[in-house]
């Protein structure tokens, strides 16, 4: 029998590693600013062009590597972070495993430049798919400049799997913010094909933070400290009434470096028990230092997941700093038994004297000035007085007796709280008449558990989901809207003012033509600052932050299920957030104009989640069940 296990070529071995370190352009952002950082670079630029499809390159002022180095830097596991087995549980840098920059040169095209202090001329080396093209020296500064071109040109097939330019510009963003907040003592830039994205100075991690979410988040942040024998906590939890129903704003750094921990999580959410709220998540920058030999960072690709030696512990530590910090701040309510606040000395009364209280006597006060005296009998020695004018206390009740009738409480009148409208508006639909029974006067349509809706049909009944079918109709007017550009806008007397982080606010850059087209009228006046002024006419004013932050959760997670455009993305996202909710009682009008308008639209089966939106139940069905 022939042997066949054998060895794989240095460039398909590559390549196979690249599918686990590049996945999108948003992973060469991560590995390159990390090496950056590893250099010991004080500024760092990051260019970005077609999101990066085209273009990702990485220009830092750190040491730079000799003409050896940079030789070597492209070949698998080639590192100089360790040397043995036990330099992996003492790890104090980002890369050290060596596969980043062969994974990407598998994949792209590389153009390297870098020089070292004191060297006069620097090296340049050009890669294609692992094959190196050229080395040669060049003038360049100090530091090193990658610039990654075409990622996944001799992948096809990964290439057409990455998303939209927008969904790829938010990835590479994240990876910036979390970089840029873990190492507020280097200078950050990013810029997309030539337009600046984030300037970001040096400065302490709360500048760092405005700077990257805007200058609205400085009210919102409480800090958080704690220093332990295992674990040093420091950083910012944002206010409850700041809170979103996004996961946006969660970050936790270990030893400066981004991970991601349900458990801890949990941790920081169990401290807001109770100050949330509903389905709002709690919102940190938490910074945690540990000794490098508790945790274990080789255990994923990504280096996002960490293993502690003592998990349980560093979770009661970290809720209890966040407990404390918000009792500390008064964001929390605090109840003390042992003593009554207003019992507390004010403190302007404090370092004073007590006063002595005088009593002022009103000497010529006399209390019996309104009674006279009236003469007594001989027999009796016991004084009498008459007051002035006596019956005054009558009168009052006088009529108590008269059968008054604008006075009786049987005309009693309570006035009426004003009849909310119907939810839709009245509309005649032949889609759904044929399927009805014709010759009953009674009603049509019956509502179950606030839930469901019940019709009768031909056949037998029919049970339809009040959201899902809710969701389709609303998911089909608006596709209806954004294609034809016609849609119904009510304007606001007063623009609604919501702040948004820069990042969010590319994203209704990118998707302001198609909310115009759905009846949004928005702008930008000022840096982190959204303008509404004007919402379509199916939606209340009340409800436009929550719209738009269900759409940028939406935008930010692609949708489950995701469509193939950005219009489907929109539809679906406002269609979820606008459908009535499971609970909301319809009246009879109402419900027949949805079930009308469902039975009107283009596909009436599924939601645009492709969930079932009615069943049937025939009479057969049912006189089986009933004799079974």
């Amino acid at each position: 029998m022939s042997d066949i296990i054998k060895l794989l070529p240095d460039h398909v071995a590559n390549q196979i590693a690249a599918g686990e370190v590049v996945q999108r352009p948003a992973s060469v952002v991560k590995e390159l600013l990390e090496n950056s950082i590893d250099a010991g670079a004080s500024q760092i630029k990051l260019l970005v062009k077609d999101a990066g499809r085209t273009l990702v390159q990485v220009i830092d002022n750190g040491k730079g590597m000799s003409t050896t180095d940079a030789r070597l830097s492209f070949e698998r596991h080639a590192t100089s972070k360790i040397n043995s087995a036990d330099d992996l549980f003492a790890l104090n840098t980002k890369g050290f495993r060596g596969e980043a920059l062969a994974s990407i040169a598998a994949v792209a095209h590389v153009e390297l430049k870098t020089k070292t202090e004191g060297e006069e001329v620097g090296t340049q080396i050009e890669i294609e798919g692992s094959v190196i093209k050229s080395q040669e020296v060049c003038a360049t500064l100090q530091g090193t400049s990658i610039a990654v071109k075409n990622l996944f040109f001799n992948i096809p097939a990964r290439r057409n799997f990455l998303k939209s330019d927008s969904v790829e510009l938010r990835h590479i963003i994240d990876e910036f913010q979390r970089v840029a907040l873990a190492h507020e003592s280097i200078a950050f830039m990013l810029y997309h094909n030539d337009s600046e994205l984030f300037n970001l100075p040096i400065a302490n991690k709360r500048q760092r933070i405005v700077g990257v979410f805007g200058p609205k988040t400085n009210e919102k942040l409480v800090p958080v400290t704690e220093e332990t024998e295992i674990v040093d906590i420091d950083g910012f939890i944002v206010k409850p009434e700041f809170s979103k129903k996004t996961k946006g704003e969660q970050f936790f750094f270990v030893n400066d470096r981004f991970i991601k921990h349900p458990y801890l999580n949990h941790s920081v959410s169990a401290a807001f028990d109770g100050l949330l709220p509903d389905r709002a998540r709690a919102s940190y920058f938490i910074y945690l230092k540990v000794d490098p030999k508790s945790i274990d960072i080789n255990i994923h690709p990504t280096k996002t997941e960490v293993k502690f030696e003592d998990e349980h512990a560093i979770y009661t530590l970290l809720r209890a700093a966040v407990k404390h910090s918000l009792g500390q701040f008064n964001i929390a309510p605090v109840l003390d038994f042992n003593r009554e606040s207003n019992m507390d000395t004010p403190y302007s009364y404090k370092n004073k004297e007590a006063q002595v209280p005088k009593v002022d006597v009103d000497r010529s006060f006399n209390p019996f000035e309104q009674e006279q005296k009236v003469k007594t009998s001989s027999y009796s020695g016991t004084p009498h007085y008459e007051k002035k004018n006596a019956a005054g206390w009558e009168n009052l009740y006088d009529g108590l007796d008269k059968r008054n009738s604008s006075n009786s409480f049987s005309h009693l009148q309570i006035e009426n709280e004003p009849e909310t409208e119907s939810l839709f508006v009245e509309h005649e639909s032949k889609g759904f008449k044929d399927l009805k029974e014709t010759d009953s006067d009674s009603a049509n349509t019956y509502q179950l558990h606030n839930k469901y809706i019940v019709s009768a049909i031909k056949s037998g009944m029919m049970l339809i989901d009040q959201q899902r079918a809710h969701q389709r109709v609303l998911y089909e007017e608006f596709l209806r809207n954004i294609t034809v550009k016609e849609s119904v806008s009510q304007q606001l007397l007063f623009p609604l003012r919501l702040n948004y982080s820069p990042a969010e606010l590319a994203i209704f850059k990118d998707l302001k033509e198609s909310l115009e087209n759905t009846g949004f009228a928005l702008s930008m006046p000022e840096d982190g600052v959204l303008e509404v002024s004007g919402i379509p006419a199916s939606i209340q004013e009340s409800e436009v932050s929550i719209v738009l932050e269900q759409l940028l959760s939406d935008v930010e997670q692609e949708v489950p299920d995701t469509g193939f455009s950005q219009t489907d993305v929109l539809a679906k996202s406002m269609a979820k957030s606008m459908a009535v909710k499971t609970g909301e009682k319809l009246d009879e009008l109402s419900r027949e104009h949805l079930v009308n308008k469902l039975f009107a639209c283009t596909e009436p089966t599924m939601s645009p989640f492709l969930k079932k939106t009615f069943i049937t139940l025939t009479v057969d069905e049912l006189d089986r069940k009933f004799n079974a």
